[in-house]
């Protein structure tokens, strides 16, 4: 997955415990106690004209179109899981949402929570923040990545729930990012990866001594606005390299091919790619049995274009720059769709990533679960969970299984389904184009080519052989060490997987020699290399897809249905918008992450939990009192603790508690209690004690801001209206956070044991 700087476009109740509230009937009595309580979050928006709010609006909105979202309408996606109201008058939403991905973006390397979008929106409209951002978040749009503000679990104050179990397939781009989603999700997964090594198709080695960085598969970060790989490159804060624009053509001897050849030939290629367009709205079904190859060939022969044998090998050069922009050959691209994802290309430079790409897949590992050479041989998949089994008849069982084999690998039928998968899914497997894209990489012991380029082309006499070494990268900027990558694309790339390695470098260098010996340039032996033989790979059979003739970008999202909420599918080839991308990829696997998340919702009060992880043991005794015995802050009604180890810890989660009388559930004379006598009986007990609590998670910041309120029923004002955070009674309080009870007592234990003096000796 990589592409060149001169590619073309394509793309329970417990006991003994203080008294709780029963949420259901506190709703209406809060709001009247607090009434119309002025809120604090008007002074925290900005003051802006009208129109500087309408040029930031109209700035958003763009921001939110480079990330694949309308300007102004919803997502298909979007519409089915937003509350109708919302998707039934969509423009205020819509405002909203861009804005939230307008202020993630900007600094992705913390999470944006809600209460901070909150702060920048006026108050009338926390429904539409509370709905996109939920949304967003879920579907990783915002709040995702690998640097340590997003570990591989849940956050301290998430809700303890029923997890359900999930196996991923694969370890490469999809699977990692759809693992590490999970767990923040609070899943249980489990990855299994034939290789010894995670990545997959992102293979980043280190040749010559160790010291050089080279790419062996996916190399390329193809346009860095908007592009998700940007953003875990600056939550790790790797440094990008922009792929130089500048790609000088050689002759087999030396020459360099003339601007005015270069130029003219420049045109005659993308205007034959525009006529092919024009051809096949001509054709209309006609074109869907017709290859891009063919289409070309045809109209270089009506316009009697490119005539000479100089002109035909540069055009020949272009034509093989298109072949491994979509690792197959033009013979079996469709003319009809081959294209179908160019409307969705990010903008921006392509990069090289310092180090290697294997700094991304590291990062994704971290937290995540991955056995290493297990190679999936059968998944069976069913209403009672998934079962898979790997080579050596090991078996693992789950709720639900991601795979994210590659599609080569699907094609080869390795994998055993059962029952078999849909015929419409097996069809689209078949239908869909994987090809083939090969590399020779060397390490020399310097650089003997212009350092002021990062691509060069070589020119060959033969059309059959046109992709065989094509297109040199340079990676001595970002590598450690002098690295040149020969390409080999198209029928070469087929033929390359036969040739012995040490022949396949001994025409490199030939080539190599032919280009810098006429300039007096002496082109040394290399300190190592390597071939890629991607094709004999039975883990990917291939390098990346394309749309193949009687395909179309349908059987991308064919590929990427679920089965009975069971057996999900990622990869870059079910991302209709983004094959054969890295990106692509990643993107996939949020997407499945969060399919899975939605089916293990909806499954979660059914029967079918067998292999599911048991609901966490709740907290007993008195817990919350011995927390709030001494309590890191006070004011009025209200105390906090907090699970911070040094005061400075401005954003560490605590837990607030609100001390309120028992007038707020009394029911009124002509309430009427519903339900049976045990419920009445439980309402009663509750409001004849004098006093009950409620409970919020909160962060020592948000706390000094309540802490600034003048009284208690602004400071109730402010939590639930600006912060927008839900009071809890007892019992969702353990149910919710037990992880933060947990937290907040190690860390009081803590605090208590670096308060002793240094010079306190105990025995035993």
């Amino acid at each position: 997955m990589s592409s060149s700087s001169r590619r073309p476009a394509r793309r329970a109740a417990l006991t003994a415990r203080s008294a709780s509230y029963d949420e259901s009937l506190v709703d209406a009595e809060l709001e009247s106690y607090l009434g119309n309580a002025r809120s604090r979050r008007i002074k925290r928006l900005r003051r802006l004209s009208a129109d500087e709010r309408q040029r930031e609006t109209e700035t958003e909105a763009l921001i939110a179109l480079s990330l694949g979202f309308p300007i102004d309408e919803l997502l298909p996606a979007e519409r089915p899981l937003l509350p109708a109201p919302v998707a039934a008058a969509p423009n205020d939403y819509i405002v909203v949402r861009n804005h939230i991905l307008a202020s993630w973006r900007a600094d992705p390397r913390v999470p944006l929570p809600r209460a901070r979008v909150q702060e920048t929106v006026a108050a009338s409209y926390d429904n539409l923040v509370a709905a996109a951002h939920g949304f967003l978040a879920r579907e990783g749009h915002i709040n995702f990545g690998v640097s340590a503000a997003f570990p591989a679990s849940p956050p301290p104050d998430a809700p303890q729930r029923l997890a359900a179990s999930v196996l991923v397939v694969g370890a490469g781009l999809a699977g990692l990012a759809a693992a590490r989603q999970l767990l923040r999700f609070g899943l249980r997964v489990l990855v299994l990866e034939g290789r010894a090594r995670p990545g997959g198709r992102v293979y980043t080695t280190h040749l010559g001594g160790g010291q050089a960085a080279v790419e062996l598969g996916g190399s390329v970060i193809t346009g860095i606005h908007a592009n998700p790989l940007g953003v875990l490159t600056r939550q790790l804060g790797i440094p990008l390299h922009k792929v130089r624009d500048r790609c000088p053509l050689y002759h087999h001897d030396g020459r360099t091919v003339e601007m005015k050849l270069d130029r003219s030939m420049d045109l005659v290629f993308n205007t034959l790619l525009d006529h092919t367009t024009r051809l096949r709205e001509y054709l209309k079904k006609a074109a869907e049995g017709i290859s891009l190859g063919e289409g070309i060939e045809r109209l270089r022969r009506f316009y009697n274009v490119a005539k000479s044998v100089e002109e035909r090998e540069v055009l020949d050069w272009h034509l093989a720059n298109l072949e491994f922009s979509n690792a197959g050959c033009l013979s079996e691209l469709s003319l009809a769709h081959w294209d179908q994802d160019d409307q969705y290309e990010m903008g921006g430079d392509h990069c090289f990533l310092a180090g290697g790409n294997a700094r991304l897949v590291q990062a994704l590992c971290d937290g995540v679960p991955v056995l290493y050479e297990k190679t999936v041989k059968r998944i069976e998949h069913g209403e009672d969970g998934v079962s898979i089994t790997v080579e050596g008849d090991q078996v693992f069982k789950a709720d639900m299984a991601l795979c994210t084999a590659p599609l080569g690998v699907l094609k080869s039928g390795s994998i055993m389904f059962e029952p078999e998968l849909p015929e419409r899914k097996l069809e689209a497997i078949q239908r869909l184009g994987f090809g083939l894209l090969n590399k020779v990489a060397m390490v020399f012991p310097h650089v003997f080519w212009d350092e002021e380029i990062d691509t060069f082309g070589c020119l060959n006499k033969e059309r059959s052989k046109r992709g065989e070494f094509f297109l040199f990268y340079s990676y001595h900027t970002v590598s450690g060490g002098a690295v040149l990558i020969a390409l080999v694309a198209g029928e070469a790339a087929l033929e390359f997987e036969k040739v012995d390695p040490a022949v396949a470098l001994h025409r490199v260098l030939g080539i190599l020699k032919g280009i810098y010996g006429p300039k007096g340039v002496t082109v040394p032996d290399p300190i190592q290399s390597c071939c890629t033989r991607w094709g004999s790979d039975p883990l990917c059979s291939g390098s990346y897809s394309h749309i193949r003739v009687g395909s179309s970008g349908t059987d991308y999202d064919i590929l990427a249905e679920s089965v009975n909420d069971r057996l999900f599918f990622a990869g870059e080839a079910t991302n209709r918008a983004y094959p054969a991308t890295m990106h692509g990829a990643l993107l996939s696997g949020l997407r499945e992450a969060s399919k899975i998340l939605r089916a293990s919702e909806s499954r979660l009060n059914s029967d079918y939990k067998k292999y599911a992880l048991q609901k966490s043991i709740r907290l007993i005794n008195n817990v919350l009192d011995d927390l709030f015995m001494e309590p890191d802050l006070e004011c009025g009604r209200f105390s906090f603790v907090f699970s911070y180890i040094t005061p400075d810890e401005q954003q560490a989660p605590g837990l607030a508690r609100i001390t309120l009388e028992k007038h707020l559930l009394m029911p009124s004379k002509n309430h009427n209690v519903k339900g049976d006598q045990k419920d009445q009986d439980l309402v009663a007990e509750k409001i004849d004690q004098e006093v009950f609590y409620l409970y919020a998670t909160v962060s020592q910041e948000q706390a000094t801001e309540l802490m600034e309120c003048n009284d208690d029923k602004s400071r109730i004002a402010v939590l639930c209206k600006d912060l927008g955070v839900k009071l809890m009674g007892y019992d969702s309080t353990y149910d919710i956070c037990s992880h933060l009870i947990s937290s907040i007592s190690r860390a009081q234990k803590a605090r208590k044991r670096l308060q002793r003096p240094k010079n306190l000796k105990t025995g035993l």
